[in-house]
């Protein structure tokens, strides 16, 4: 049975382990102030053309995220998020367990406007509620869809005008940035933003974000809170040789691409069945809606999620691939599925 249910099924890529082991019986230094995260800050801080960018490595997206929102708001604000956004759907309340309230707003492809913003605000003006002060975004976003260059630049806008940071959920970034309908960079992200993240976990590492702080009004101790919270590694290092392997001969790029091109893969063959998406999306997850009774049958040779209940006798599933999908894997999946629509 081959599993479409998730991008991080697999371990990490060969590069990678290689480059572990080789450092295996090396002593390093701890909680990151090591020379494998200062050559990989190095790196990251060329690719994004931000030199006093400060870099932080943190083991997964959950911790990311919360840190960085701790550390931008006061007890009493809020962040502004879409109703499908990971930290309001996906994190089991770790925002508000800060002490700080998501203001979902609804959406139907799962990106944030400004028009969403400005409503947030006009339903929050006085002491008698949350004020809200960080607009959160995910690229690609959690039903796969993405930002154009100039959706970026019009949310920067309005939250310069505002008085608002603007924070990145970068997951998913990759896939992101090697959409072939992609008309952003991850220098215009890193001048757009106050702070994001660069995914690993989902993109070939076996674990970590690199999370950037770019606002110099957050920058300020983020260390210790990082410790506060349980995210900062003893074996840190573990983390800097990972984004080192990523951010050295395009490797990180690659396998993003390598994900969408399988995602494609399956995309048409789905396409050339007559079935329609829940979504538009052109990065590796994918969201088909099928009859249920062929859902059933897909299951017996497949792993995959349930996305959402489409009408009494139709569902969309959600299918990711990853850095590591194989091809024939793809091209089976679609054999499958048309084996099963002329029985």
């Amino acid at each position: 049975m081959y599993s479409f249910n998730n991008d991080y099924s697999e371990g990490a890529h060969p590069k990678i382990l290689e480059a572990m082991i080789q450092a295996n019986l090396i002593q390093n230094g701890g909680y990151g102030l090591d020379d494998h995260c200062s050559h990989a800050r190095e790196l990251i801080r060329e690719e994004i053309g931000q030199i006093d960018s400060d870099i932080h490595f943190i083991t997964g997206g959950t911790q990311t995220n919360l840190i960085t929102i701790a550390a931008a708001l006061r007890p009493w604000q809020a962040v502004i998020s879409t109703d499908k956004g990971h930290i309001n759907v996906h994190e089991t309340g770790a925002i508000e367990a800060t002490g700080h309230k998501v203001i979902a707003m609804p959406s139907n492809d799962g990106k944030l406007t400004p028009a969403d913003i400005l409503k947030a605000l006009e339903d929050h003006t006085t002491e008698h509620m949350v004020q809200p002060k960080m607009v959160y975004i995910s690229n690609s976003t959690e039903i796969g869809t993405q930002y154009t260059k100039a959706e970026l630049e019009s949310l920067h806008h309005i939250c310069r005008q505002k008085d608002l940071y603007l924070f990145l959920d970068g997951a998913r970034l990759g896939s992101a940035l090697t959409s072939p309908i992609n008309d952003v960079t991850i220098s215009d992200i890193a001048k757009l933003t106050d702070a994001f993240y660069i995914g690993g976990t989902k993109n070939g590492a076996l674990f970590g974000e690199a999370l950037i702080i770019l606002h110099k009004d957050l920058k300020q101790d983020l260390r210790f809170l990082i410790k506060q919270r349980g995210a900062m590694m003893a074996k840190g290092w573990l983390l800097g040789i990972q984004f080192e392997e990523l951010f050295q001969n395009n490797l990180f790029y690659d396998l993003a691409a390598h994900a969408n091109e399988m995602a494609t893969l399956l995309r048409d063959g789905i396409s050339s069945c007559g079935f329609s998406f829940y979504s538009d999306s052109m990065t590796n997850q994918l969201f088909p809606i099928f009859p249920d009774k062929l859902i059933e049958k897909l299951e017996k040779d497949f792993l995959f999620s349930i996305q959402e209940r489409f009408d009494n006798n139709h569902s969309a599933i959600r299918l990711v691939t990853s850095w590591a999908t194989k091809e024939e894997a793809c091209r089976e999946f679609i054999k499958t599925l048309k084996d099963n629509i002329q029985e």
